[in-house]
């Protein structure tokens, strides 16, 4: 099933950033029910096939647009890949484009095997990361960010505090109309935000939500702020 990163659930948020704790690396997807599944990647299971087989490690039984062995991941000297190999019918892709051949992993990188899509994540302290640091809440260390673009986080964060449904980061229009400046600011307050947690090639709806992600995750946005 194809579904929108910047899309969650405060709940499914709150998941995701648990699972980042555990510091091993998972595949986020949803089922055919639209259900959010983590699933965590253990080294030592490697190499771990995706399919629609009972055998598969990973199962995708409710894509049929998945062949029965589709894909295979594996860790190879400490990082994830990714490998179809001709195993699939109508191939696998890595951010877009046809895998070929054998390749290496990177955090928030987005798979798609047949219909179903899976983000691929890989938090600081896991066995593949090659993810910016982010220091954890209650470090000595936070990325430093100007009070401007505090005020911004505060606000990108809001629409995931308290509600039971799906939620997405506040506008950019929402955000300037709250602070009283231009759009304009707004990007660059973002930009500068995008670049302090190395995020700035996702997708724009991507890093979005991936940048509230880390800033919950690091502490810079707590339950107080929002």
């Amino acid at each position: 099933m194809q579904w929108p990163l910047h899309q969650a659930t405060p709940a499914e948020l709150k998941a995701r950033l648990e699972a980042e704790r555990s510091e091993s690396a998972f595949l986020i997807l949803r089922d055919g029910s639209g259900a959010q599944r983590i699933v965590p990647l253990d080294p030592g299971q490697a190499p771990v096939t995706i399919g629609r087989a009972s055998t598969a490690g990973i199962r995708l039984p409710w894509d049929h647009e998945v062949s029965r062995l589709h894909a295979e991941l594996d860790c190879l000297d400490g990082h994830w890949t990714l490998s179809d190999n001709g195993l699939s019918r109508n191939g696998t892709f890595l951010n877009g484009a046809r895998v070929k051949g054998r390749k290496r992993l990177q955090d928030g990188d987005a798979l798609v095997v047949g219909a179903t899509r899976l983000a691929f994540r890989s938090p600081p302290g896991s066995e593949a990361t090659s993810a910016p640091t982010v220091t954890p809440a209650g470090a000595d260390e936070r990325p430093p960010i100007s009070e401007a673009e505090l005020r911004v986080a505060v606000l990108l964060c809001r629409p995931f505090a308290g509600a039971d449904t799906f939620a997405t980061p506040m506008t950019n229009q929402d955000i300037a109309g709250e602070l009283m400046i231009s759009v304009a600011a707004v990007k660059t307050h973002l930009r500068a935000l995008f670049r302090r947690f190395g995020i700035e090639d996702l997708p724009q709806n991507e890093k979005r939500v991936r940048l509230v992600e880390l800033l919950l995750r690091s502490g810079v946005v707590g339950e107080r702020e929002r």
